[in-house]
């Protein structure tokens, strides 16, 4: 294809329109439920009150803000993209913002601002958990200011809403990449980000995994989740040209959102079945490697076990049963294989241990 051919086809996927408006029609959308912020986002898009204070001066000083970037959804309702923590500080400072249980937030107060020094303990409106506010003149200038809004339509296709939201986020502050995911999931579909929020909260599931409680908050098993999901029964040749693997598990939120009921309850029962036969046999031992010499198992969790025992398994589920014992005799004969001795995969990106670590473990449950 020519340049100009592809600039045409990209082209019509994306509709967009934009234009500025007030903060005072912005307010206005949010509080009448036409514009989604996410609630669910405002812990992983966190600013700290210095931020947020520098952010409410700027409005106060005319200084112009970057452009908000939204998506519109099927019923019209505009997801925000790019710009939830501006426009969370912005609504919390009005003291409209609401949790994801749709409770009111408490108003925000400014701290010590680089310019405005007097703008420190001043909140939109009088409370008693500020020492002023601002004057009804200066509410009217602050809501008066106004923020350009870029809008892709409705028309737009899920994968122009993908790259979009990645480009616009991927230099932002999320602290992992799948609190990303995350993100760019409910952007698309919040019943599937549940669907797989409730995956990833089974009980088997969290005692294999048995992961220090950081990780749990950057959503790592989540991450793990998507991997089982995505690589379970992905073609070996496609396993050996993965590449990035997080760009990989972003791509396949997509896939994720275009399944059904039908092929979602397919993936919960596997999913049910590899963990709940993981934990029988191996408890919160599972996903730690096994000293061959010693019998005990040490160290944090494994990737190469989750590779190895978790897809392994999970390639034959629920078709298969497995016995406890069948799965114990797999973890020996993993450890005890010379090629997955310790350190054998040091300095391997992740895409290259793939390569052995899943083939290998369907081969150790084949049999």
């Amino acid at each position: 294809m020519t340049l100009e051919s592809e600039l045409e086809l990209y082209r019509q996927r994306i509709t967009t329109d934009s234009y500025p408006m007030s903060i005072s029609e912005i307010a206005n959308l949010y509080r009448d439920g036409e514009m989604d912020i996410h609630p669910e986002f405002q812990r992983i898009f966190r600013w700290s009150g210095a931020q947020r204070t520098k952010l409410i001066e700027s409005v106060l000083l005319g200084i112009p803000l970057p452009s908000i970037f939204v998506a519109q959804n099927e019923e019209g309702v505009w997801d925000v993209v790019d710009g939830v923590q501006r426009l969370s500080t912005i609504f919390q400072f009005m003291g409209i913002l609401r949790n994801d249980q749709g409770e009111l937030v408490e108003p925000f107060v400014c701290e010590t601002a680089p310019f405005l020094t007097s703008l420190e303990g001043v909140a939109y409106e009088p409370f008693e958990g500020a020492s002023n506010s601002l004057t009804r003149a200066q509410q009217l200038d602050f809501k008066r200011s106004r923020v350009d809004v870029k809008i892709i339509k409705r028309e737009s296709d899920n994968r122009a809403k993908y790259d979009l939201f990645q480009r616009l986020n991927s230099y932002g502050s999320i602290a992992t990449p799948q609190e990303l995911r995350n993100c760019l999931l409910v952007s698309l579909s919040r019943s599937h980000f549940d669907w797989l929020q409730d995956l990833a909260s089974s009980s088997d599931f969290e005692n294999v995994l048995s992961l220090p409680e950081r990780l749990l908050k950057e959503q790592y098993h989540l991450e793990l989740a998507l991997r089982f999901i995505a690589l379970r029964l992905l073609p070996e040749e496609r396993i050996s040209s993965i590449g990035n693997i997080g760009e990989f598990l972003s791509a396949e939120i997509l896939s994720l959102v275009e399944k059904g009921y039908a092929e979602l309850r397919a993936e919960k029962d596997a999913f049910d079945a590899c963990f709940k036969t993981l934990n029988e046999a191996l408890g919160g031992d599972a996903m730690r490697k096994l000293n061959p010499v010693t019998g005990r198992t040490e160290g944090a969790f494994s990737s190469t076990a989750f590779e190895v025992l978790a897809l392994g398994l999970g390639h034959y589920a629920p078709g298969r049963d497995f016995e406890a014992d069948e799965v114990q005799d797999a973890r020996v004969r993993l450890w005890n294989d010379p090629a997955f001795s310790p350190g054998h995969a040091t300095g391997q990106r992740a895409d290259q241990r793939m390569k052995r670590t899943i083939p290998y473990g369907r081969q150790l449950f084949s049999v």
